[in-house]
């Protein structure tokens, strides 16, 4: 759930749900790229905020309690990113 203000909503900052969990999928679950992001018709610019968004917040999963696995690939154990000097693993 996301950290909101009073009277603040999800959609104020985040894109519309079927689109984010398109980027969801693509990103954590297939760990597509960007560019099979647009391919599938998702917008770059949308694709490279929400991105830059998961890759901030890897340090919160990690001081987070372990979550259950509903997917093939999860956060946690599932999906393994440095959280040190700034990784970027599409660069890597």
């Amino acid at each position: 759930s996301a950290e909101l203000r009073p009277d603040q909503k999800d959609q104020d900052s985040l894109p519309p749900y079927e689109e984010l969990d398109r980027i969801l999928e693509s990103y954590v679950v297939n760990e597509g790229s960007m560019e099979a992001m647009v391919r599938k018709g998702i917008s770059k610019q949308v694709a490279q905020d929400i991105v830059r968004k998961i890759d901030l917040s890897e340090y919160k999963r990690r001081q987070a309690a372990p979550g259950l696995k509903v997917t093939t690939k999860a956060f946690g154990v599932g999906r393994r990113v440095p959280i040190a000097q700034r990784f970027d693993p599409r660069s890597a």
